[in-house]
């Protein structure tokens, strides 16, 4: 089984190498702190240590290519981690493109530009954190009949390379880049490789989470995707304001979307944007990997106040979205008729 990761990618920035750059992997090593830094990268590594280090007491400088943090994520989420970026003080540059790095005798330069507009940073450090690559130089896949390409080794759905006496596992061979993910498809190989299996890693449902604050959980399908599919769905959404507990903790910023399939309740997608929503996200994980709807939650009992009460708000929606007018007049003739 191939399980070798990935490394940090490093993009080609003129004088970079000779500034001097940390990644994910060198960045704890730091023995103080950097007053001022530059991160580049606005997904979910640099969103994550940007705000680390500002809340550490850094000057940080984000920049990213695109013109949101976190694209990936549904773009009402993102903004909210944006908005709360912009409150603590953080610099965005988004929509820049770096050109250049150069180091300026104890400090380092960065040179971005947009649409014709240049501007230098200045800071104490560089962090780099602009995607991963697979590693896979130096293992032999040639002679070993392993097809690959820059994106990660090649597999089929039961993880299987094209030699098919070797699985591959992991960031090596997927998109779906996450610890947890990596700890599942190492499951799915031993199975498939050892006992006959047949397991499908499509089959498989992944979370995701962005583990700034508040933290962006996603599972499945969103709403664009959905989309893209042609998937006709429902969606329920509550905001954490109208959570008791969301307000107790002083954290009614975010909310809890579902996508169910169109008159089914059966949930194919969900984003919770809260203070832990890495947490809330495996309830619904769970719905989703048991073929549940939303039915499901309405007949749990949820503890009172959490913020995962939000639950059974949605899952109250539904309800309420199922008592169509003839089933009122069925309900009020039966009251009726008991009275």
């Amino acid at each position: 089984m191939i399980a070798t990761g990935t490394s940090p990618a490093v993009p080609a920035i003129d004088g970079l190498v000779e500034a001097g750059y940390l990644t994910n992997e060198t960045v704890f090593s730091l023995g103080e702190l950097p007053r001022r830094l530059i991160v580049i990268g606005a997904g979910p590594v640099g969103c994550e240590l940007a705000q680390a280090f500002r809340r550490f007491g850094s000057e940080v400088h984000l920049v990213g290519r695109g013109e949101v943090l976190l694209p990936k994520e549904p773009p009402d989420a993102a903004r909210i981690v944006e908005d709360q970026f912009e409150r603590e003080g953080m610099h965005l540059h988004l929509g820049w493109t770096t050109l250049a790095a150069e180091k300026m005798g104890d400090s380092k330069g960065l040179l971005i530009e947009r649409r014709g507009e240049r501007k230098k940073l200045i800071a104490d450090a560089i962090l780099i954190a602009a995607g991963r690559n697979a590693n896979v130089a130096g293992l032999g896949l040639e002679a070993a009949g392993v097809r690959y390409s820059d994106q990660g080794v090649e597999v089929n759905d039961r993880l299987q390379t094209s030699n098919t006496a070797i699985f591959a596992a992991g960031d090596v061979c997927s998109r779906v880049r996450f610890t947890h993910a990596a700890d599942a498809m190492a499951r799915l190989c031993v199975q498939n490789a050892l006992f006959f299996g047949r397991k499908k890693f499509s089959s498989l449902v992944i979370p995701r989470t962005t583990f700034t604050d508040p933290e962006v959980a996603h599972v499945g399908l969103s709403a664009a995707d959905a989309k893209t599919r042609r998937l006709a769905i429902d969606t329920y959404r509550v905001e954490l304001a109208d959570v008791d507990r969301a307000l107790l903790d002083g954290e009614e910023d975010g909310f809890v979307v579902v996508h169910t399939r169109r008159g089914s309740g059966r949930v194919v997608g969900a984003t919770i944007v809260a203070g832990h929503a890495g947490e809330m996200v495996s309830e619904i994980s769970l719905v989703m990997a048991n073929n549940l709807s939303l039915g499901a939650l309405a007949r749990t009992i949820h503890c009172y106040p959490t913020q995962v009460e939000a639950f059974k708000r949605l899952a109250d929606a539904y309800t309420r979205r199922r008592f169509t007018p003839r089933l009122a007049n069925l309900a009020a003739k039966w009251l009726e008729w008991r009275r």
